[in-house]
């Protein structure tokens, strides 16, 4: 498709050569893309999946059939429940590219009433910390996920600054903006994951300024995997 460049940490649809790369934990789908100007994903369907969207740069308008529409921008991210089933396009009718990241990991329980929510995190990602942005677990994070055991974590610390990523079976670290180093050496440019298992509180620092990352705590996996 001539306007959207897409990069994602699993392959979409059936890859019998890849079956060994279908998910990591709860979450199956972590997709970069960049949307060209007035393009975008036409009406669509899901259903029984959790999907949060975060944007790096532009901005994405979401709509679907049960009233919930939306724009979001740079520090700004959506949660939609699918649940029993949900049409909805996402697309970018203005004059700029968006750059965004979405991410699916399975809800708990099949079925529910689908619903959707953004969430404007305004300030809170600049003391470098990492902010809770979506959970079924943590009640501090804005977007109520239905899957308990699946916590997405957001940060911009600043250069020498370091910070912990939580403990957990599985953690997803996605650099977003900028280079991390995380602790034992290993490196991450934009664009790069790193998939952690029972590492530890490893701590992680930025080496430059304008370092942005997403990190997936996970306590569960996919039960059909």
């Amino acid at each position: 498709m001539d306007w959207l460049d897409a990069r994602g940490s699993f392959p979409m649809g059936h890859h019998p050569t890849d079956a060994d790369n279908t998910h990591f934990g709860l979450l199956y789908v972590h997709q970069e893309d960049r949307i060209a100007p007035r393009s975008g994903f036409p009406p669509h369907p899901h259903r029984n999946v959790e999907v949060v969207t975060w944007v790096l740069g532009g901005a994405l308008e979401h709509r679907d059939d049960t009233g919930g529409e939306g724009v979001i921008r740079p520090g700004q991210a959506q949660h939609m429940s699918a649940g029993t089933g949900v049409v909805h396009s996402e697309m970018n009718p203005f004059a700029e590219e968006a750059h965004v990241v979405q991410m699916w990991v399975a809800p708990d329980e099949a079925g529910g009433e689908p619903y959707y929510s953004d969430i404007d995190l305004g300030t809170a990602l600049d003391g470098g910390a990492l902010v809770a942005v979506a959970s079924g677990g943590r009640t501090e994070a804005p977007a109520k996920l239905r899957q308990a055991e699946a916590t997405l974590w957001a940060g911009r610390p600043g250069p020498a600054v370091a910070v912990n990523l939580p403990d957990a079976p599985f953690v997803h670290l996605f650099c977003a903006r900028g280079e991390l180093s995380l602790e034992g050496g290993e490196r991450l440019g934009a664009g790069d994951v790193a998939r952690l298992r029972s590492a530890g509180r490893l701590a992680l620092t930025a080496s430059a300024e304008g370092c942005e990352l997403l990190a997936w705590e996970m306590h569960a996996e996919l039960r059909d995997a």
